[in-house]
């Protein structure tokens, strides 16, 4: 008699912005593979999402992935292993998933290692939602993992966050090929359930389902709903195409809960959204298929973070744009988010790396050396400086050797101020920017050098000033096309060209008080490149 064994596998993406699913999922999980590369040995994500499968009390195995790879270095990767993760290594997975060397091994020591599914079938209904999406015939989707009890078809089911009561329509079992359907799904399995739901925001990832006639009293972990780290403004280039990004942007809320907005009007780009994603790559995907799938010409301001602002009343303000921040009269403190940068470099690179994190504003918080040639960095650093271009610096000053992660560790407070940048006299508000007091001056003084190189010339001068308030730190000018009045005066007298000149110079002067400046969308990524 052959027995039958049921693997569920979950793949979970390994960069931080999407930690939150990731949490959820091991949440989900009974134990989990930790993969690593055989040629490029820990990553900085690896460290990070360990810490999270140790948090679950998982059952951890080391997997040593491409020993096919001439560069392949197996013994260094599990010293490695051991070093920075401090799990033991000497019983890992050689495997190539190329040429399949190994899977079988890697199989069998999954299911005599990790301990089955628990669970008591007889109690009442208890389940982990830990992915959805969005379906264009059957509507939002639930996959669960059932703790207790069993989901049934026609069963009333209540989703513990929000309390809300919906009838089970359909249930499958998840499968490459195709969808299984079932009536029933047990305590230990997985499966997708079909609610009739029009929105994926309803079915929260880490939400748990249960019975609505006989709840349970206690949820499958601690809930809380994701929440976006970094903000920007998205306008469209066209601005009657505003009514066409709404859609869109409804349309990919459809599968991505995370994405939240808002609508904002700007001076200088006119109506547009303020969005908030889960991080910079979050930011560029979205970004990204806004204008593939959507055909939208873009413009996106430049990224900001969330500060915490407590008024001189005793109020506290939470500021998502930089625009937003109150009179300095008005403001006891500033606080800004911190995260706990880990960087793994190679030791050749360290001195430069160090120096960018002491730029970025800083705090080293431990140096480990994981061998000879590779060394771990711990950083405390201000949100607001990794948002703009740490991670592409760090690249290239690496070679693209480093490997950077991060997590939120709360708010501290910080000496900073709001940059303006005015153009022709008019403060632009999608270029306003907060920065620590003391790298105001310079900040300034490379923006509106950047601004000057980017805005065309007009037909009078424009004066391109950066301010701390009412005080003016920078100024750049950007001259005028000056056309030739006197080009058909022929001889005569000296008086005639001076005063067409001085016509000229009288209409220029006029053109000024009411001349409006068109800013390119480069000068608004100009922010983004100041350093």
């Amino acid at each position: 008699m052959v027995s039958t064994i049921s693997l569920n596998l979950i793949d979970t993406p390994g960069h931080v912005d999407f930690s939150y699913e990731v949490s959820k999922s091991l949440a989900s999980s009974d134990g989990a593979l930790l993969i690593v590369d055989a040629a490029q040995g820990v990553e900085a994500q690896t460290i990070a999402n360990v810490y999270l499968a140790l948090d679950n009390d998982l059952e951890l195995i080391p997997v040593i992935n491409k020993i096919d790879l001439p560069a392949a270095e197996p013994e260094r990767v599990a010293e490695e292993i051991e070093e920075a993760i401090g799990i033991d290594a000497t019983d890992a997975c050689l495997v190539s998933a190329k040429t399949g060397v190994g899977i079988r091994e890697l199989i069998d020591s999954i299911v005599d290692r990790i301990p089955p599914p628990v669970g008591n079938p007889d109690a009442t209904t208890k389940a982990i939602i830990y992915d959805s999406w969005f379906d264009t015939y059957l509507g939002a989707l639930a996959l669960v993992r059932v703790f207790d009890g069993s989901i049934k078809k026609g069963q009333n089911i209540k989703l513990m966050s929000s309390g809300e009561e919906h009838q089970v329509l359909d249930l499958m079992y998840p499968h490459p090929m195709k969808k299984i359907l079932t009536k029933e799904i047990q305590s230990g399995e997985i499966g997708i359930v079909v609610l009739g739901l029009k929105e994926v925001a309803v079915i929260n990832v880490g939400d748990t389902m249960t019975d609505a006639k006989d709840p349970a009293l206690e949820p499958v972990g601690t809930y809380e709903p994701a929440k976006p780290f970094v903000f920007a403004g998205i306008y469209p280039i066209d601005t009657d195409k505003f009514e066409d990004l709404r859609e869109a942007l409804d349309k990919l809320r459809l599968n991505d809960s995370s994405l939240s907005y808002e609508p904002e009007t700007s001076v200088a780009l006119g109506f547009g959204f303020r969005v908030g994603f889960l991080g910079m790559l979050h930011m560029e995907v979205i970004k990204e298929r806004l204008e593939r799938e959507y055909n939208l010409d873009l413009i996106a301001s430049a990224p900001s973070v969330i500060y915490k602002v407590y008024l001189t009343n005793g109020k506290e303000v939470a500021v998502h744009n930089p625009s937003e921040l109150p009179q300095v009269n008005f403001i006891d403190r500033i606080e800004e988010p911190y995260v706990r940068a880990t960087v793994i470099t190679p030791a050749e690179f360290l001195g430069n790396i160090i120096t960018l994190l002491i730029n970025k504003r800083g705090t080293q918080t431990k140096m480990t050396y994981l061998n000879e040639d590779r060394v771990m960095l711990e950083y405390e650093v201000p949100m607001n400086e990794i948002v703009m271009d740490f991670y592409d610096t760090l690249k290239s000053i690496s070679k693209g050797y480093a490997s950077f992660d991060y997590e939120p560790m709360g708010f501290k407070v910080g000496d900073l101020v709001k940059l303006d940048i005015k153009v022709a006299g008019e403060a632009v508000d999608a270029l306003s920017i907060v920065v620590p007091r003391n790298q105001a001056l310079p900040r300034g003084r490379v923006l509106v050098k950047n601004m000057k190189e980017l805005i065309p010339r007009q037909l009078f001068e424009v004066a391109v000033q950066a301010s701390l308030g009412s005080q003016i730190i920078a100024r750049e000018t950007v001259k005028s096309m000056g056309k030739n009045v006197t080009a058909k005066c022929y001889g005569g007298d000296i008086t005639r060209k001076r005063k067409l000149l001085e016509k000229q110079k009288a209409g220029k002067k006029r053109m000024k008080s009411i001349g409006k400046v068109q800013l390119p969308q480069e000068a608004f990524m100009s922010v983004l490149k100041m350093d």
